[in-house]
């Protein structure tokens, strides 16, 4: 199929029926009824869609389309290709009063249309196609639709890795950069949350007996900050702190929330054993930190590159001509690249101000990316 163009009215006819199915992450009967639609979706192209179902959010959608014809001895084993996407946004209900779904000029705006449910359309498009048309690849597809990647995929990851184990690539519908790259990179995020003990007295009668709790923390926080190093891509942020009771009040407790993002792994671990090691300051007060790398990196190394310029080449084909970038933000193929799977993402719609009252795709990259995904998997 040499391009998409036909199609563009029937994806956004989709993606408008999408978006005005508000699926906020924390409210699990919305996203169960946007992966009713998409479960409905896969089943009218001949999938097998199975439901995994999860108590405090969205069930998980995963659609299995059958092979045209069987593969030869030699081409068995990892030969399956797994699309990724994720079906809740961070928008709350009631969001498309002020920022309905609207077409202005050569965009298209409302929530999470960017992020991430123009990918969806182009994985759903680009399936249908090419069963239509008898070009589905002789390898076996599967689409798998989660519910809570905007809150970090605590019930998803498994099944993801699980699923990634068996597959020969992994391609991320997530959005693309806003010239057309795709995501070869994506830094580590992390959440720690550190936490002082100090002794309360009264400030006025008894202040020398307190031990600010306060007081350590910025001594902490001076130090956490400092242990960021933008040549490393490394990156720190004390985001929140709290503490005290009233300030005639010597304050016994005091926590802070830290953000962590990384490259490398390697880095992760110089990192997370720099904050378990913070020592405190002031003679009677404690720290603790608690928290986890809950994404690793997925750095551009020697086997990302190598599917990049594979993708690459298949793209050229088509006339695509295909840019290499990264996000210090992270998705769910930060989970599938420490597997050794190769990886690309950043294969869905191009725009920008996601997660913002202004978030918009550019409508032609519908057509585009879909045109991109069918040579990916008819050609891998």
């Amino acid at each position: 199929m040499n391009n998409f163009n036909a199609q563009k009215p029937g994806m956004i006819s989709l993606l408008k029926r999408l978006v005005e199915i508000e699926s906020p992450s924390h409210d699990k009967a919305a996203v169960d009824r946007v992966g009713a639609l998409v479960a409905e979706e896969c089943r009218r192209l001949g999938a097998q869609v199975e439901i995994h179902p999860q108590a405090g959010t969205g069930d998980h959608v995963l659609a299995r389309f059958p092979k045209p014809r069987p593969l030869s001895q030699g081409k068995r084993g990892k030969s399956g290709i797994l699309l990724l996407s994720h079906m809740d946004t961070v928008f709350p209900l009631g969001t498309l009063e002020k920022m309905p779904f609207c077409e202005k000029g050569d965009k298209i705006f409302g929530p999470g249309v960017l992020d991430m449910k123009g990918g969806i359309i182009i994985a759903l498009t680009t399936l249908a196609a090419l069963r239509e048309t008898g070009s589905l690849p002789p390898r076996p597809i599967s689409a798998l639709f989660t519910s809570d990647e905007e809150i970090g995929s605590c019930t998803s990851r498994a099944l993801i890795e699980g699923l990634a184990k068996g597959s020969a690539l992994v391609l991320v519908l997530e959005s693309g950069l806003p010239n057309g790259a795709v995501k070869t990179w994506r830094k580590g995020v992390g959440d720690f949350t550190v936490r002082v003990k100090g002794r309360a007295a009264h400030a006025g009668g008894d202040h020398e007996k307190g031990r600010n709790a306060i007081e350590e923390l910025a001594h902490q926080v001076l130090v956490i900050q400092k242990l960021t190093d933008y040549e490393k891509g490394t990156t720190l942020n004390v985001g929140m702190i709290r503490g005290g009771t009233a300030t005639n009040v010597v304050p016994a407790e005091a926590m802070a929330e830290v953000d962590l993002r990384v490259m490398q792994p390697s880095e992760a671990e110089r990192i997370l054993a720099r904050l378990h090691a913070l020592k405190p300051v002031l003679e009677g007060t404690s720290i603790e930190v608690t928290g986890e790398l809950n994404r690793p990196p997925m750095p551009f190394d020697e086997r990302m590159k190598a599917t990049f310029e594979r993708a690459k080449e298949i793209a050229v084909k088509r006339g695509i001509s295909l840019q290499a970038g990264g996000s210090g933000g992270a998705s769910d193929a930060n989970f599938v690249a420490p597997l050794g799977i190769p990886v690309l993402d950043g294969l869905g719609a191009i725009g920008e101000d996601y997660h913002s009252e202004h978030e918009y795709i550019l409508t032609d990259s519908l057509p585009e990316r879909a045109l991109l995904l069918a040579a990916l998997l008819c050609e891998w």
